[in-house]
This record gives C-alpha cells, sequence and structure tokens, in this order.
C-alpha cells in the first residue's frame, strides 16, 4: 500500500528535522507506541499497541533513521511484528522551509501480513491516513508546548 501527504509543522526546518529524530518526541506522538529505545545510532527498539476494526495486538519491532540529509530530508524504516501479523513499513521525509513553519512531505509504501492483512484494503488505507493524521496532529501538540514551556511560543 502506498502512503503521501503532507504536513505543516510550524517550526523551522532546523528544528523540524530535529523533532523529527528525537525518540522521546516521537515516543508521544506516535499512536499506540508504549516504549521507544535506542538500541544503535539511528536504530530504535519499539512496543506499540495496534488497533484495527476488532483486533488489537501489542508489536514488538524496529525504527530506523537512513539516508540522512540534515535538514531536508531522511528515510524511516519501520519493522514488527506481533500476534495479529506483521507491518513494514518505508518512507522518505522531505522538509522544505513554508510560510508558518516547515512542510514535511512523505512518501512511502506500507506492507501487512497475517490476520491484519485480512481486514480488507480500504479498512488498512484509511487506517494509515488516521493514524499519519493522528501523528502530526499530538506532534503539533508537542511542539506547541514544548515552545510555551520554554518560552519561544
Amino acid at each position: 500500500m502506498k502512503i503521501s501527504g503532507e504536513y505543516l509543522l510550524p517550526v523551522s526546518r532546523d528544528d523540524a528535522y530535529t523533532i523529527l529524530q528525537d525518540p522521546a518526541m516521537l515516543a508521544r506522538a506516535i499512536p499506540g507506541c508504549e516504549t521507544l529505545e535506542k538500541i544503535a545510532d539511528n536504530e530504535y527498539h519499539m512496543k506499540m499497541k495496534m488497533v484495527l476494526a476488532s483486533m488489537s495486538g501489542l508489536f514488538d519491532g524496529k525504527v530506523r533513521i537512513a539516508d540522512p540529509n540534515p535538514v531536508s530530508q531522511f528515510r524511516l524504516i519501520v519493522d514488527g511484528a506481533g500476534k495479529i501479523g506483521f507491518m513494514k513499513g518505508d518512507g522518505l521525509l522531505t522538509l522544505t522551509p513554508a510560510d508558518g513553519g516547515t512542510n514535511v512531505h512523505y512518501d512511502g509504501s506500507v506492507e501487512v501480513g497475517g490476520t491484519i492483512a485480512g481486514v480488507g484494503q480500504r479498512l488498512l488505507d484509511t487506517t494509515a491516513k488516521m493514524l499519519i493524521k493522528r501523528f502530526f496532529t499530538k506532534l503539533n501538540t508537542e511542539v506547541a508546548g514544548s515552545a510555551a514551556s520554554s518560552g519561544k511560543g
């Protein structure tokens, strides 16, 4: 399944690049993320709870940042598995300056298998879009909260 879109973060491109690679910030913004711990340079172990239709389960996996091109782009690779199946994702995030902050464009693909794949393509597509929207909405809230608490807002 292909995914793409864009979202505006109300911070400079340098700050957006840093935020999108901050494991503490990502752990708070990723829907269902329970832990995100560094295991190597640009590689993290993640546990997250996935809820899809009437199924739910804990996924155990890795998140890796690859092909970094500081402040303009990087690739995010996610690989996880649980009792209800597996998920693999690979996406390129491109950051460009925009009025009011930084435009984050994402373009990638997600592959799912196991029981979770049986829910149907339309539901998977809708769920992926919803999770991405929730991620950016929460990230935006975290950014605003950080700016306010540091006196930058």
